[in-house]
């Protein structure tokens, strides 16, 4: 693949990102079962394309890269509504994990994410990541922690415990 091919390449997989995070910005509002059909494809499309297609032509021309660097994309397209905890942990004890590895101070809502993925590990509970960021999401919604950006934009998203003085 030469310049030219790269160029043309990656203007038709933006193009195509483009039209993918539309359709599952429509999917985040649609009935749960329909979305519950279309929301993990349209995941595995824009993480293919996000983390496998466009690092892959940087990779090879790192010319290509926008400037303002890594792309905003949705991580997730389900809503809270979708999971199902029965038998695995309670909404009160998942958010206890989650408040276990947050701080004060700002930190990406993806490096909270991946925290609290690995002490679900420790304590041998099998949680999703998608589910660690659909009740951060839930948090963030209903004021119970401060988020700065679109919280479905884990990477370019931040979350923070709020202060002992705004929760009294």
């Amino acid at each position: 693949m030469d310049k030219k091919q790269a160029t043309e390449i990656l203007k038709n997989a933006l193009k195509a990102l483009d039209a993918i995070e539309h359709a599952g910005e429509i999917v985040i509002k649609i009935d749960k079962a329909a979305r519950l059909e279309l929301a993990d494809p349209i995941e595995e499309i824009v993480g293919q394309l996000n983390y496998t297609l466009l690092p892959a032509i940087y990779h090879r021309y790192p010319e290509l890269r926008p400037t303002e660097g890594e792309r905003a994309a949705v991580s997730v397209y389900h809503c809270w509504e979708d999971v199902d905890l029965r038998g695995k942990i309670s909404e009160a004890e998942l958010d206890a994990i989650l408040f276990s590895v947050m701080r004060p101070r700002w930190q990406k809502t993806m490096m909270v994410i991946a925290r609290a993925e690995k002490r679900c590990q420790e304590l041998k509970l099998q949680i999703e990541m998608v589910v660690l960021g659909l009740r951060l999401l839930v948090l963030a919604e209903s004021d119970q922690i401060e988020s700065q950006g679109p919280v479905r934009m884990w990477r370019h998203s931040e979350v923070r415990l709020r202060s002992a003085a705004e929760l009294s």
